[in-house]
Protein backbone atom coordinates (compact mmCIF):
# COMPACT_ATOMS: atom_id res chain seq x y z
CA UNK A 1 0.00 0.00 0.00
CA UNK A 2 1.58 3.49 -0.75
CA UNK A 3 1.42 6.49 1.37
CA UNK A 4 -1.66 8.34 1.97
CA UNK A 5 -1.15 11.67 1.53
CA UNK A 6 -4.82 12.98 1.49
CA UNK A 7 -4.52 14.45 5.04
CA UNK A 8 -1.25 16.33 4.97
CA UNK A 9 -0.71 19.65 5.19
CA UNK A 10 0.12 22.32 2.31
CA UNK A 11 2.25 24.43 4.39
CA UNK A 12 4.98 25.85 2.73
CA UNK A 13 7.43 26.14 5.42
CA UNK A 14 9.62 24.32 7.34
CA UNK A 15 9.48 24.01 10.36
CA UNK A 16 12.26 25.74 12.21
CA UNK A 17 14.65 22.31 13.24
CA UNK A 18 16.93 22.43 10.46
CA UNK A 19 17.46 19.68 7.90
CA UNK A 20 19.55 18.49 5.07
CA UNK A 21 19.03 17.81 1.30
CA UNK A 22 21.33 15.55 0.87
CA UNK A 23 20.99 14.52 -2.62
CA UNK A 24 19.56 17.67 -5.78
CA UNK A 25 20.39 18.48 -8.67
CA UNK A 26 20.40 22.30 -8.83
CA UNK A 27 23.56 22.21 -10.73
CA UNK A 28 21.07 20.39 -13.72
CA UNK A 29 19.93 23.03 -16.64
CA UNK A 30 15.89 22.58 -15.10
CA UNK A 31 17.60 25.33 -12.29
CA UNK A 32 19.15 27.48 -14.68
CA UNK A 33 16.81 30.08 -14.64
CA UNK A 34 16.22 30.43 -11.03
CA UNK A 35 18.97 28.65 -8.84
CA UNK A 36 19.77 31.70 -7.04
CA UNK A 37 16.83 32.10 -6.06
CA UNK A 38 15.78 28.55 -5.41
CA UNK A 39 18.87 28.35 -2.83
CA UNK A 40 18.44 32.06 -0.83
CA UNK A 41 14.84 30.43 0.11
CA UNK A 42 15.93 26.98 1.46
CA UNK A 43 19.34 28.70 3.13
CA UNK A 44 16.34 31.52 4.80
CA UNK A 45 13.98 28.11 5.62
CA UNK A 46 17.43 26.53 7.47
CA UNK A 47 17.83 23.57 4.82
CA UNK A 48 21.22 22.91 3.79
CA UNK A 49 21.67 20.98 0.28
CA UNK A 50 24.58 18.51 -1.45
CA UNK A 51 24.29 19.36 -5.37
CA UNK A 52 25.26 15.86 -6.58
CA UNK A 53 27.38 15.10 -9.87
CA UNK A 54 26.40 12.84 -13.04
CA UNK A 55 29.29 12.88 -14.97
CA UNK A 56 32.14 15.74 -15.19
CA UNK A 57 30.27 18.76 -16.32
CA UNK A 58 27.64 18.58 -13.67
CA UNK A 59 30.64 17.47 -11.03
CA UNK A 60 32.44 20.79 -11.62
CA UNK A 61 28.80 22.33 -11.96
CA UNK A 62 28.02 21.27 -8.52
CA UNK A 63 31.47 22.59 -7.12
CA UNK A 64 30.93 25.80 -9.14
CA UNK A 65 27.85 26.38 -7.02
CA UNK A 66 28.92 25.40 -3.57
CA UNK A 67 31.55 27.71 -3.92
CA UNK A 68 29.40 30.95 -4.14
CA UNK A 69 27.98 30.02 -0.17
CA UNK A 70 29.69 30.69 3.04
CA UNK A 71 27.39 27.50 4.55
CA UNK A 72 24.64 25.39 3.77
CA UNK A 73 25.60 24.50 -0.10
CA UNK A 74 27.99 21.17 -0.83
CA UNK A 75 29.06 19.34 -3.66
CA UNK A 76 29.31 15.47 -4.50
CA UNK A 77 30.77 14.53 -7.50
CA UNK A 78 31.31 11.44 -9.39
CA UNK A 79 30.87 9.84 -13.24
CA UNK A 80 27.02 8.10 -12.81
CA UNK A 81 26.92 4.64 -14.22
CA UNK A 82 24.53 5.66 -17.28
CA UNK A 83 26.96 8.05 -18.44
CA UNK A 84 29.86 5.62 -18.87
CA UNK A 85 30.67 5.41 -22.75
CA UNK A 86 30.52 1.59 -22.58
CA UNK A 87 30.01 1.68 -27.14
CA UNK A 88 26.84 -1.21 -26.47
CA UNK A 89 24.42 1.21 -25.50
CA UNK A 90 22.63 4.61 -26.84
CA UNK A 91 23.00 7.11 -23.89
CA UNK A 92 19.65 8.61 -23.76
CA UNK A 93 19.09 12.48 -23.47
CA UNK A 94 17.59 14.06 -20.55
CA UNK A 95 16.22 17.94 -21.31
CA UNK A 96 16.59 18.61 -17.62
CA UNK A 97 19.80 17.25 -16.95
CA UNK A 98 21.64 19.52 -19.75
CA UNK A 99 24.02 18.49 -21.98
CA UNK A 100 25.30 14.88 -22.65
CA UNK A 101 27.51 12.95 -25.02
CA UNK A 102 25.52 10.40 -26.84
CA UNK A 103 28.53 7.77 -26.95
CA UNK A 104 29.22 8.63 -22.86
CA UNK A 105 32.15 9.36 -20.90
CA UNK A 106 35.21 7.89 -20.10
CA UNK A 107 36.35 8.32 -16.43
CA UNK A 108 39.83 10.11 -15.62
CA UNK A 109 40.51 9.50 -12.14
CA UNK A 110 43.09 12.38 -12.24
CA UNK A 111 40.34 14.91 -13.39
CA UNK A 112 37.99 13.72 -10.71
CA UNK A 113 40.58 14.25 -8.02
CA UNK A 114 41.88 17.42 -8.88
CA UNK A 115 37.96 18.22 -9.10
CA UNK A 116 37.43 17.17 -5.68
CA UNK A 117 40.58 18.39 -3.92
CA UNK A 118 39.91 22.23 -5.67
CA UNK A 119 37.74 22.74 -3.19
CA UNK A 120 36.72 21.93 0.65
CA UNK A 121 32.79 22.29 -0.41
CA UNK A 122 33.07 19.02 -2.02
CA UNK A 123 32.09 16.34 0.76
CA UNK A 124 31.49 12.95 -1.47
CA UNK A 125 31.87 10.93 -4.34
CA UNK A 126 28.50 10.55 -6.04
CA UNK A 127 26.72 9.63 -7.35
CA UNK A 128 28.52 6.62 -8.48
CA UNK A 129 27.24 2.52 -8.69
CA UNK A 130 25.47 0.54 -11.00
CA UNK A 131 22.62 0.44 -13.35
CA UNK A 132 20.77 -2.32 -15.12
CA UNK A 133 17.65 -0.68 -16.24
CA UNK A 134 18.66 0.64 -19.69
CA UNK A 135 21.10 -2.28 -21.14
CA UNK A 136 21.90 -4.60 -23.87
CA UNK A 137 19.46 -7.57 -24.72
CA UNK A 138 22.12 -10.01 -26.16
CA UNK A 139 23.63 -12.21 -23.12
CA UNK A 140 26.95 -11.64 -24.22
CA UNK A 141 26.67 -7.68 -24.37
CA UNK A 142 24.83 -7.77 -21.40
CA UNK A 143 27.90 -9.73 -19.33
CA UNK A 144 29.99 -7.29 -20.60
CA UNK A 145 28.00 -4.03 -20.19
CA UNK A 146 27.91 -5.00 -16.17
CA UNK A 147 31.61 -5.91 -15.95
CA UNK A 148 32.43 -2.34 -17.29
CA UNK A 149 30.02 -0.59 -14.73
CA UNK A 150 31.35 -2.74 -12.10
CA UNK A 151 35.18 -1.23 -13.23
CA UNK A 152 33.98 1.93 -13.11
CA UNK A 153 32.90 1.73 -9.93
CA UNK A 154 35.91 -0.07 -8.44
CA UNK A 155 37.87 2.98 -9.76
CA UNK A 156 35.74 5.28 -8.30
CA UNK A 157 35.54 3.47 -4.56
CA UNK A 158 39.24 3.94 -5.05
CA UNK A 159 39.23 7.59 -5.56
CA UNK A 160 36.85 7.95 -2.41
CA UNK A 161 39.37 5.48 -0.35
CA UNK A 162 42.28 7.59 -1.50
CA UNK A 163 40.47 11.03 -0.64
CA UNK A 164 38.63 9.82 2.54
CA UNK A 165 35.65 10.73 1.61
CA UNK A 166 32.07 9.45 2.04
CA UNK A 167 30.00 8.00 -1.44
CA UNK A 168 26.76 8.14 -2.63
CA UNK A 169 25.38 5.02 -4.04
CA UNK A 170 23.09 4.72 -7.26
CA UNK A 171 21.50 1.73 -7.67
CA UNK A 172 18.94 0.45 -9.93
CA UNK A 173 18.08 -3.30 -10.77
CA UNK A 174 21.36 -4.42 -9.52
CA UNK A 175 21.03 -4.49 -5.76
CA UNK A 176 22.44 -8.07 -5.36
CA UNK A 177 25.40 -7.60 -7.44
CA UNK A 178 26.31 -3.56 -5.55
CA UNK A 179 26.57 -5.57 -2.20
CA UNK A 180 28.65 -8.54 -3.56
CA UNK A 181 31.17 -5.36 -4.93
CA UNK A 182 30.80 -3.69 -1.54
CA UNK A 183 31.62 -6.49 0.48
CA UNK A 184 35.30 -5.95 -0.78
CA UNK A 185 35.37 -2.17 0.86
CA UNK A 186 34.50 -2.21 4.31
CA UNK A 187 35.95 1.12 5.13
CA UNK A 188 34.16 2.63 2.66
CA UNK A 189 31.07 4.49 4.14
CA UNK A 190 28.06 6.17 2.33
CA UNK A 191 24.22 6.12 1.15
CA UNK A 192 21.98 4.00 -0.44
CA UNK A 193 20.94 6.92 -2.33
CA UNK A 194 16.96 6.31 -3.41
CA UNK A 195 16.50 3.26 -1.89
CA UNK A 196 14.25 0.98 -4.23
CA UNK A 197 15.41 -2.86 -3.27
CA UNK A 198 13.66 -5.42 -0.99
CA UNK A 199 14.39 -5.86 3.24
CA UNK A 200 16.54 -8.36 2.78
CA UNK A 201 19.05 -6.06 0.48
CA UNK A 202 18.36 -3.34 3.34
CA UNK A 203 19.43 -4.73 5.97
CA UNK A 204 22.87 -6.10 4.56
CA UNK A 205 23.51 -2.03 3.67
CA UNK A 206 23.01 -1.21 7.21
CA UNK A 207 24.53 -4.14 8.42
CA UNK A 208 27.90 -2.93 6.22
CA UNK A 209 27.33 0.49 7.77
CA UNK A 210 25.57 2.56 5.22
CA UNK A 211 22.88 4.60 5.74
CA UNK A 212 19.48 4.55 3.17
CA UNK A 213 18.08 7.46 1.48
CA UNK A 214 14.58 8.18 0.97
CA UNK A 215 12.78 10.93 -1.46
CA UNK A 216 9.41 11.14 -3.52
CA UNK A 217 10.31 7.22 -4.48
CA UNK A 218 8.08 6.47 -1.60
CA UNK A 219 5.05 7.85 -3.27
CA UNK A 220 5.63 5.63 -6.57
CA UNK A 221 7.06 2.04 -4.58
CA UNK A 222 5.61 0.66 -1.36
CA UNK A 223 8.70 0.88 0.64
CA UNK A 224 6.28 1.45 3.84
CA UNK A 225 7.91 -1.53 5.94
CA UNK A 226 11.76 -0.94 4.70
CA UNK A 227 11.47 2.51 6.25
CA UNK A 228 9.35 1.04 9.44
CA UNK A 229 12.09 -1.27 10.14
CA UNK A 230 15.40 1.16 8.98
CA UNK A 231 16.46 2.95 12.43
CA UNK A 232 16.33 6.55 12.31
CA UNK A 233 19.65 7.12 12.61
CA UNK A 234 20.41 5.38 9.40
CA UNK A 235 17.75 7.45 7.09
CA UNK A 236 19.09 10.40 5.07
CA UNK A 237 16.50 12.99 3.87
CA UNK A 238 16.96 13.78 -0.18
CA UNK A 239 14.74 15.03 -3.08
CA UNK A 240 16.63 14.40 -6.00
CA UNK A 241 15.62 17.37 -7.51
CA UNK A 242 14.45 17.96 -10.15
CA UNK A 243 12.84 14.22 -10.41
CA UNK A 244 10.67 12.43 -8.06
CA UNK A 245 8.20 15.61 -7.12
CA UNK A 246 6.42 14.43 -4.20
CA UNK A 247 2.38 14.74 -5.16
CA UNK A 248 1.98 17.42 -2.65
CA UNK A 249 3.88 19.80 -4.09
CA UNK A 250 1.37 20.85 -6.39
CA UNK A 251 4.18 21.63 -9.24
CA UNK A 252 5.95 19.18 -12.07
CA UNK A 253 9.99 20.20 -10.88
CA UNK A 254 10.64 19.10 -7.30
CA UNK A 255 12.70 21.33 -5.33
CA UNK A 256 14.66 20.88 -1.99
CA UNK A 257 12.35 22.23 0.16
CA UNK A 258 9.52 19.59 -0.82
CA UNK A 259 12.30 17.62 1.25
CA UNK A 260 9.52 18.70 4.22
CA UNK A 261 6.98 16.06 2.50
CA UNK A 262 9.63 13.28 2.99
CA UNK A 263 10.28 14.16 6.79
CA UNK A 264 6.71 14.58 7.57
CA UNK A 265 5.33 10.97 6.22
CA UNK A 266 8.66 9.07 7.31
CA UNK A 267 7.51 10.68 10.73
CA UNK A 268 4.01 9.34 9.82
CA UNK A 269 5.52 5.99 9.21
CA UNK A 270 7.25 5.46 12.27
CA UNK A 271 4.56 7.31 14.46
CA UNK A 272 7.40 9.69 15.98
CA UNK A 273 7.54 13.60 15.84
CA UNK A 274 7.91 15.68 12.65
CA UNK A 275 11.10 17.84 14.27
CA UNK A 276 12.37 14.47 15.46
CA UNK A 277 12.99 13.24 11.82
CA UNK A 278 14.18 16.11 10.61
CA UNK A 279 16.98 16.13 13.53
CA UNK A 280 18.08 12.84 13.38
CA UNK A 281 18.14 12.82 9.90
CA UNK A 282 20.67 16.34 10.11
CA UNK A 283 22.97 14.87 12.82
CA UNK A 284 22.80 11.45 10.02
CA UNK A 285 23.94 13.63 7.10
CA UNK A 286 26.53 15.91 9.35
CA UNK A 287 27.89 13.42 10.38
CA UNK A 288 28.26 11.26 7.18
CA UNK A 289 29.44 14.14 5.28
CA UNK A 290 31.62 16.04 8.03
CA UNK A 291 29.58 19.16 7.14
Amino acid sequence: MLIDTSTISMSSTLSKVECVDTHAHLNFKAFESDLGEIIKQCLAENLWLINVGTKYETSKRAVEIAEKYKKGVFAAIGLHPIHLATGLIKIKADPEEGGFTAEGEDFHASKYKSLAQSSSKVVAIGEIGLDYYYKPKAKGKLELFKKKQKELLLEQLKLASELDLPVIFHCRKAHDDLIEVLKEFEKIKGVIHCFTGKWKQAKEYLNMGFYLGFNGIIYKLDLKKIIEKTPIEKILIETDSPYLTPPQAGKERNEPLFVKYIVRDIAKIKKIDYDEVARTTTQNAKKLFKI
